[in-house]
C-alpha cells in the first residue's frame, strides 16, 4: 500500500495530428471547462502528421484559461536541455505558471537519427537524459550555468526568464536505470501507459523511484506520480486498456490512488473523446475524489 498524499488531479490526452486540430482545440476548452487540472501533449515530431508539441501547446494554451500543460513527453534527445528550459520558462511567464515540463529520453533511435540527433545507446541515453534533468533544474532558476561532461559543454549560460513559479519537471520512465534518474532528479513521474505498465508491475517501480530518491537525500513523497490511462468508458469492445462502465472507472483509479501511489491520471480515450470526456468529467472524477478524500480521512 502506497498513498504520498498529494492532491489528485486528472488530465486529458490531446492528439498533435494535423487532421485532429479542430476537435482538439474543442477538446482542449471543453477540459478546461469542465474543472480538469491537466491537458497532455505527446511528443513524436518525425511522425509527417504530428504538429510540432511546443508550438501545439503554445497555440492551445492561448485559447484556453485555468487549465494548466505538460508534454508527455518532450523528446531531450531532440532539444538541448538549455532550449528546453528556455522554452519551458517563456511558456510558463506566458501563461502565468500553467505549464509543466514534462521529458523522456526518447521514444525510439531510429526516429532521432532520422531528424538528424545521435543514435544513443541504452546507457548513453540515460546518462544523456539525467545530465540534461541537472541542467534543466539549474537553467530554470536563472543564473549562470556551466556543465560540461562528455555529451555536454555548456559554457557561462546567462539562464532566464525566472518564472514567478517553479516550472516543475517530470520524467516519463519505465526500465531500472531511468526510474533511478527520476528518484533522484525530477519532481514527477510520468508512467507510460497502462497497457505498457499495467497496474501489477507499478509497485516495484514505485519501489526503484523511493529507493534513489533516498539515497539521493530526497523524500520520496517530493515525487509526484502520473498515470497515462488509456480505456473507455461503458459498453466497448475491442480495444486494450481499462474498459468499463463510469463505476469500473472510479473504483479503479480510487485503488490505483491509495494503493498504487498515482495522484495524477491522464485520460487517453479510445472511442468518441468528446462523449468520454464529458462522462469522465461528471462521473469518474468527482467519484475519485471524494473516494480516496474519504479512505485518506480514515487512514
Amino acid at each position: 500500500m502506497t498513498d504520498y498524499g498529494h492532491s489528485i488531479t486528472f488530465g486529458l490526452s490531446l492528439d498533435p495530428g494535423l487532421d485532429q486540430l479542430a476537435e482538439t482545440r474543442s477538446l482542449a476548452r471543453a477540459a478546461a471547462d469542465a474543472g480538469l487540472e491537466y491537458l497532455a501533449v505527446q511528443d513524436h515530431p518525425y511522425q509527417p502528421g504530428h504538429l510540432d508539441t511546443w508550438t501545439l501547446v503554445s497555440h492551445l494554451s492561448a485559447v484556453t484559461d485555468r487549465i494548466s500543460f505538460f508534454t508527455d513527453v518532450a523528446d531531450v534527445q531532440l532539444r538541448p536541455p538549455t532550449i528546453l528550459a528556455k522554452a519551458a520558462a517563456s511558456l510558463s511567464t506566458l501563461t502565468e505558471g500553467r505549464f509543466v515540463l514534462g521529458v523522456g529520453g526518447g521514444a525510439t533511435a531510429d526516429g532521432i537519427a532520422s531528424m538528424g540527433g545521435v543514435r544513443r545507446n541504452g546507457p548513453e541515453m540515460v546518462s544523456f537524459t539525467e545530465e540534461a534533468l541537472q541542467i534543466m533544474h539549474r537553467a530554470l532558476a536563472g543564473g549562470t550555468v556551466s556543465f560540461r561532461s562528455d555529451q555536454h559543454k555548456i559554457d557561462g549560460y546567462l539562464a532566464g526568464p525566472v518564472p514567478s513559479a517553479p516550472v516543475p519537471i517530470w520524467l516519463g520512465s519505465q526500465g531500472r536505470r531511468m526510474l533511478a534518474v527520476t528518484g533522484r532528479h525530477s519532481d514527477g513521474w510520468i508512467s507510460p501507459l497502462n497497457i505498457y505498465v499495467p497496474p501489477d508491475t507499478v509497485t516495484a517501480r514505485q519501489q526503484i523511484i523511493d529507493e534513489a530518491a533516498q539515497e539521493a537525500g530526497r523524500d520520496p513523497r517530493s515525487v509526484r506520480r502520473i498515470y497515462n490511462v488509456i480505456g473507455a468508458i461503458g459498453p466497448f469492445r475491442g480495444g486494450q486498456g481499462l474498459i468499463g462502465e463510469a463505476k469500473v472507472w472510479g473504483d479503479t483509479l480510487t485503488e490505483w490512488a491509495v494503493e498504487l501511489g498515482f495522484d495524477t491520471f491522464v485520460f487517453w480515450p479510445l472511442t468518441q473523446a468528446r462523449a468520454q470526456l464529458d462522462v469522465f468529467a461528471a462521473e469518474v472524477v468527482p467519484a475519485v475524489r471524494e473516494r480516496v478524500s474519504a479512505i485518506r480521512g480514515r487512514r
